[in-house]
């Protein structure tokens, strides 16, 4: 059976969501992070989350890669354009710019100055640049959703799916990002989403 890991609070929480959004008959296992005996180290030397094992034993990392994926076996949903369509080209951007602004560009500097430099004052300028980009990169995410439901448009795709986990994680610096309305009405609607909170109760579920 295919197997998607993932980590309670980690950016796999959008995997996960997409998933469950499909009803695909995918096992989900949770594992710790940074812990050397985790399992995940067998399945992604890397150590990192998602990491989806397919029946035939290949493993597929990166949301950026997982979550088109998964798309695909259900296209008839709707969470990703047809191949060769702008429409697609528009999600997949999004999905590239969370990865490489948002989640390694702006959120791993703030939360991970130490793994750069051993300087307190130098870490805490490295958290300082990092709050500076997440202001940047929301500011964008922001503006993009004036005009729409969800980012590029009416319809919720797997850029929304991932989108979203890095706006719940704005909660972690209080009532600083609050000015960025479209992101509050956004986090709102993403969190009432059936597969958003059945992805969250199995986070938080004991075992």
């Amino acid at each position: 059976m295919t197997t998607l890991y993932i980590a309670p609070g980690a950016c796999s929480l959008g995997t996960q969501v997409v998933v469950r959004e499909l009803q695909l008959p995918i096992d989900i296992v949770k594992v710790p992070l940074r812990q050397a005996d985790s399992p995940i180290h067998r399945i992604n030397p890397l150590g990192r989350v998602p990491a989806l094992q397919l029946d035939n034993g290949t493993v597929i990392t990166e949301n950026t890669a997982i979550l088109p994926y998964l798309a695909d076996l259900k296209p008839e949903a709707g969470l990703i354009p047809a191949a060769g369509t702008v429409e697609r080209a528009l999600v997949q951007s999004w999905l590239g710019f969370g990865s490489a602004e948002i989640h390694a560009g702006a959120f791993r500097i703030v939360n991970r100055g130490g793994s750069w430099v051993s300087d307190e004052g130098a870490q805490q300028e490295l958290k300082d640049f990092g709050k500076s980009q997440l202001r940047k990169s929301f500011t964008h995410v922001n503006n993009a959703l004036q005009n729409n439901t969800w980012i590029t448009g009416d319809n919720f795709t797997i850029a929304d799916a991932y989108l979203g986990v890095f706006v719940r994680w704005l909660a972690k610096f209080g009532n600083e990002f609050d000015d960025l309305q479209q992101l509050r009405r956004f986090r709102d609607a993403y969190e009432a989403r059936p597969s958003v909170i059945a992805a969250l109760e199995f986070e938080s579920a004991k075992g």
